[in-house]
């Protein structure tokens, strides 16, 4: 068997979270939930740096942009997972399944620029205060933009052109409820000790990669505001304590997985909701509860759409 066209398996076959009712009731209700009220927040941060003109500055179109990546890694597995709970038969097409692993790669790898890009602002507007406009011009922040989605699709496609045409022959069972491309690979008919290999390092080195450029860059900018007068460096600290706990929140579990030889399948399995369910409804919560900047520009949108709403 050379290719995909010649596969046997026409689906797969989730195991899912678990098989316990009540556990299942608790899930469907908080993924719901949090589901739903990450797609609102992102939402909202992006209705409010649009409309808001004090908000049209790097920093908030890099955030805006970062809010609708999150609504995509919220949207790409959450909705599956939740119509699944209840469901006896969890089955996803092959196609479903390629689609679902090109999306969660093509979003990871926007995310890690994006993050990057961020860091890029926050250095520059800390350390070269003088320079920020100039260098953060509106043309180098749509280059941010337009090389993350450029990166992310690179690297989808790269990890996707040596999986598409694996010969799957037989089993189908995926314990888990998204298509996860390691375990994807484990179903081949082959021997992909050396594929699996590849693509745990390719995605690795990338995590890690950029998880220690971020903690440097984030080092340099912390030792420079500690040079600076209290009321500037507080309000430094505290936007780049956002920053910071939104870079671990999005690589720790993304490290864990791809560094750590075998974890444990409820372990992964927690990881995986956390990053697909809590991260995206997180990152809006610490970038609004520590800038009081989008707290006030959230409620004057607000107050705006209810005007306009007693109006119409």
């Amino acid at each position: 068997m050379d290719g995909a066209n010649n596969s046997l398996v026409s689906e797969f076959l989730f195991l899912g979270l678990t098989n316990s009712w009540e556990i299942q009731l608790f899930l469907f209700v908080s993924s719901s939930t949090f589901y739903v009220a990450s797609m609102m927040g992102n939402s909202l941060i992006i209705l409010t740096v649009t409309c808001d003109p004090h908000l049209h500055s790097p920093m908030y179109f890099l955030l805006a942009n970062l809010s609708f990546i999150d609504m995509g890694v919220s949207s790409v597995t959450s909705p599956k997972m939740i119509y699944d709970l209840f469901r006896t038969h969890k089955v996803i097409s092959f196609g479903g399944c390629i689609a679902q692993i090109f999306f969660i790669h093509v979003i990871g790898g926007v995310e890690m620029v994006l993050l990057i890009a961020m860091a890029f602002d926050r250095y520059v507007a800390i350390c070269k205060p003088l320079h920020y406009l100039t260098i953060m011009s509106p043309q180098v922040c749509v280059f941010f933009i337009v090389a993350a989605w450029m990166i992310g699709l690179i690297h989808s496609i790269v990890q996707l052109a040596f999986v598409v045409k694996l010969p799957f022959c037989g089993p189908n069972v995926l314990d888990t409820f998204y298509c996860d491309l390691p375990r994807f690979i484990k179903l081949a008919c082959i021997d992909t000790y050396q594929l699996e290999s590849m693509i745990t390092a390719n995605s690795g080195f990338i995590s890690v990669g950029s998880f220690f450029i971020l903690i440097i860059s984030y080092i340099i900018i912390i030792l420079t505001v500690r040079k600076q007068s209290s009321a500037g460096s507080s309000k430094a600290l505290s936007t780049l304590s956002a920053h910071i706990t939104v870079v671990v929140l999005f690589f720790g579990p993304l490290i864990f997985v791809y560094t750590w030889p075998s974890p444990s399948v409820p372990l992964d399995k927690f990881l995986a909701i956390f990053d697909a369910v809590l991260t995206p409804l997180l990152n809006p919560v610490i970038y609004t509860f520590r800038n009081q900047e989008m707290k006030v520009a959230m409620r004057r949108v607000c107050r705006q759409l209810v005007s306009y709403r007693k109006i119409s």
